[in-house]
């Protein structure tokens, strides 16, 4: 049996997984939310609900349609 406390691992490169969820944050609607709502948990600003739609177009077809369980990407800032 080989004596692993000297195995040479110096050609092992990291890698990523492809399954990896996308940086950065998310927020998964719950009953009574709204994109101002949001907006104000996460920048302090109500008015900013408009960052929270642009970034989730592809999944908010209506800014004032959200359903609990949606999952929308929260941009930094």
């Amino acid at each position: 049996m080989p004596d692993d406390k000297n195995a040479d691992f110096s050609d092992v490169e990291g890698g990523g997984s492809s399954t990896a969820p996308p940086a950065g944050r998310t927020y998964t609607v719950v009953k009574g939310d709204s994109l101002s709502k949001i907006a104000k948990q996460f920048y302090g600003n109500a008015s900013q609900w408009k960052r929270i739609y642009e970034a989730n177009k592809d999944i908010i077809k209506n800014p004032d349609l959200i359903y609990p369980g949606q999952t929308f990407k929260i941009p930094e800032g």
